[in-house]
């Protein structure tokens, strides 16, 4: 149950920053991470980004304690991002525009 709490207050946190981060109008409020896969995943990742080809995004990974454990700034409509250095447990990914808003977030689970 501590657990469920904690997930729950990162996930709160993470969702607050977005809007505390705003300058300005706040994006548009589609989601531009159409989907990502497996997830479950083991040993990558795929994430599939509705991108508009003048802006460049940045995507963010944050282990469960909130530290950024990977910053891939090289994002396309499809990116595979390898997972194999990570241990087993739950992430969040952050999609970020480049004023560093973020536009989209989620979670994902790493089983090995």
């Amino acid at each position: 149950m501590r657990i469920f709490y904690i997930i729950l207050s990162i996930i709160l946190l993470t969702s607050t920053q977005a809007f505390s981060q705003a300058k300005g109008p706040m994006p548009d409020p589609e989601s531009k991470v159409i989907k990502f896969y497996p997830n479950p995943a083991i040993s990558y990742i795929t994430f599939e980004v509705a991108k508009e080809s003048n802006k460049a995004y940045t995507l963010q990974i944050f282990n469960f304690l909130g530290r950024k454990v990977k910053d891939v700034t090289d994002i396309s409509t499809k990116t595979v991002v390898n997972l194999s250095e990570l241990v087993r447990g739950i992430y969040i990914f952050q999609l970020r525009d480049p004023n560093g808003r973020v536009t989209d977030s989620g979670t994902f689970q790493i089983n090995k």
